[in-house]
Order: C-alpha cells, then structure tokens, then sequence
C-alpha cells in the first residue's frame, strides 16, 4: 500500500494520517463540530496549554444555560474529558474516558444540556 502525498501551495504530509488527526476526539475542532451537528451550542475557549500539561483544551457547551465547560486531557495515550458546570447537573470533578463521541453527547443529553433554540444569540440565522 502506498503512502499518499501532496505538495499543494507547499503543504506536504501523510494525507492518511492528516485525515486521522482531524477525525479523532482527541482534536478540538473534530470534537466541537460533532457536538454543533448535534445540536449544542459550543465555544472555544483554550487550546494553548504547556506541553507539559495533560490538558489539551477546554470549550463550554451551551453559554447560555448549563455553561459546561468539557476539557480535554491525555495522559500518556489515556484520554479523558472533564465536564464542569459548577455542580449543578454533573457532580463536580465528573470525568469520562473514551474515544467515544456518542458516549459524549448522551452524557449531555442525559443531563439535559439545552441543544439549539431559537433567538439563541450563539446562533447564526440564515
């Protein structure tokens, strides 16, 4: 099997494993689309800690109402998520490890975190 790989505008890599990266939990923005085609409104919030550091990011889903904020942590090839919405509906410290999105979104759904509303001021209207 043959390796692909582009020079494009000088962009050059594996494109398999590019592909890999940006379908994978582990990546902010795979992660936040796959919460937004479900239906939750979600925002950026950091992606720049030290190398150190086991955080990778953190975004906050639904800002208007629950305000949770999931961050992202690996630790040696472990990947968890901690939910923290300041103890209203996830007990503190609450943290799951998978690699599962719909372990994710059932999460929030369970714990009724609002999806889409309309006049949501998170939201673009067409």
């Amino acid at each position: 099997m043959k390796t692909l790989r582009t020079s494009h505008h000088g962009i050059g890599g594996n494109l398999v494993e590019n592909f890999k990266m940006k379908n994978n939990i582990k990546t902010q923005s795979y992660f936040v689309k796959r919460l937004r085609d479900c239906g939750f409104i979600t925002i950026k919030l950091f992606d720049k800690f030290d190398i150190q550091d086991p955080r990778k990011w953190s975004i906050m889903v639904d800002p208007e109402g629950s305000s949770v904020v999931i961050t992202c942590y690996e630790n040696k090839g472990d990947v968890m998520f901690e939910f923290d919405d300041g103890g209203r509906k996830f007990p503190k410290k609450y943290n799951i490890k998978t690699l599962s999105m719909e372990i994710v979104v059932t999460n929030l759904i369970e714990k009724k975190v609002s999806q889409v509303k309309d006049g949501c001021g998170y939201v673009k209207n067409p």
